[in-house]
């Protein structure tokens, strides 16, 4: 995610006209915070992190204050608070105060529009007991709808899904007339991810009106239409690892490089192409690959060479297995992608040195029988280990056969290849 909360999650909103809790940056003065406090007595204190930082709730970085003291005294400890996301320690960079939304009922919505791997169409998921992971909640508690491109969300698709959550008849019709604007933001702008949790229903008269108290989203930056919004560069860099910044400095709209640093002391260094090797690897593999990563799209040899240069320079002195998987390309060249990683291998070695390492290849597609011969001409005169499977293999077998192989290399394949060849 890029955005996470309303600092730059009200400019989206103002898009569509959605209802949002009014906020305030760090920097408004004390009468700017008690006339936000006034229809409540409350005021919402939330550290501000550059990318989309979640789960602040539950690591205790969320404020409710009841005066203007305790709003500058949050301030005052959540404005460079440290967050732990995922395998990484996030300093925040100010903070948020935000509006404090009341409401007589504990029923908070979720509501997210994402795209489907499985389905390969637009879905949104809807639930009553926002406020928690959805992924927490069971299959019956909550709706998940695929979206037909060209008609987009409508009312009655909302519709239908609250009455068969159970949810009470009075929200229904406020819902109903909100929710579907947030096809045309997540159509229209750019955005791959839009997700709103909560969204709480507040007394507006003899109705009801949802308001979105949190945001969390992500953009497509290669569709120019997220440039309309206005979004200051800076969202989309967030902190990066130094190895992070390197290949993504390589990101063209032709071959995606984008990288996420998982587990640097990592023993898998996992080149993906293509979106379901990078969700099966990094659920299969876990804490033993050291990125997630997509470098399909048929990248030219020159990238495919540099991106290999970059994680070798980081990563191959202390890692187990050299893993490169996906399925059956379209359109990649694999010989291409397979000389730029094994020429890449060839020359850091011969710079610096070769050190123990087993490769595993699990891929398809145009000059597969080209490219796993390359690899195996440069792997054989560097006297390397490998093992190679085709398309027709499943790539969770493969997977599962790097895993053991990694198992095998760090207890005493190291070792026993050391003595013989080193």
């Amino acid at each position: 995610m890029q955005i996470s909360g309303l600092r730059y999650g009200s400019k989206l909103f103002d898009l569509v006209e959605f209802p949002y809790a009014k906020n305030l940056s760090g920097g408004a003065t004390k009468e700017d915070i008690e006339e936000l406090m006034k229809p409540t007595g409350k005021i919402v204190v939330k550290p501000y992190f550059a990318g989309g930082v979640g789960k602040k709730g539950k690591a205790g970085l969320v404020r409710i204050a009841k005066s203007v003291d305790e709003a500058l005294k949050a301030k005052e400890d959540l404005y460079f608070a440290t967050h732990k996301h995922g395998n990484k320690s996030i300093k925040a960079n100010g903070v948020v105060f935000e509006e404090f939304v009341p409401t007589d009922s504990d029923m908070e919505i979720y509501f997210s529009i994402t795209d489907s791997t499985s389905i390969r169409k637009a879905i949104f998921t809807l639930a009553i007991e926002g406020g928690v992971d959805i992924e927490d909640l069971p299959a019956e508690k909550k709706a998940i709808i695929p979206i037909d491109p060209l008609i987009g969300i409508k009312s009655f698709d909302i519709t239908n899904a609250l009455n068969d959550l159970g949810c009470p008849e009075q929200y229904v019709s406020p819902l109903v007339q909100h929710l579907p604007k947030l096809w045309d933001l997540y159509d229209n702008y750019g955005v791959s991810t839009l997700e709103l949790n909560p969204i709480r229903m507040k007394q507006n008269g003899k109705s009801y009106l949802p308001v979105a108290c949190d945001l969390k989203a992500a953009f497509d930056q290669d569709n120019p239409d997220y440039k309309r919004i206005g979004l200051p560069q800076s969202i989309f860099i967030g902190e990066t690892t130094k190895f992070e910044s390197e290949i993504n400095k390589l990101r063209t709209y032709q071959g995606q490089s984008d990288v996420v640093e998982m587990n640097p002391k990592g023993s898998i260094i996992p080149f993906m192409f293509g979106g379901g090797a990078n969700s099966a690897a990094t659920e299969t593999l876990g804490t033993k690959a050291i990125f997630a990563s997509d470098f399909g799209g048929n990248p030219p040899y020159e990238k495919m060479y540099e991106i290999s240069k970059i994680v070798f320079n980081h990563f191959y002195d202390h890692a187990s297995v050299i893993l490169i998987i996906g399925g059956k390309a379209n359109n990649t060249d694999i010989y291409v992608t397979f000389k730029g990683v094994f020429d890449a291998l060839r020359d850091h070695i011969a710079v610096n040195g070769k050190k123990p390492i087993y490769t595993v290849i699990g891929r398809g597609g145009p000059n597969l029988i080209q490219g796993m011969f390359y690899a195996k001409d440069i792997l054989d005169t560097l006297k390397l280990p490998y093992k190679m499977f085709g398309y027709d293999t499943s790539m969770i077998q493969t997977l599962e056969y790097a895993k053991r192989i990694d198992d095998y290399w760090l207890k005493e394949g190291r070792e026993i290849y050391t003595k013989n060849y080193m």
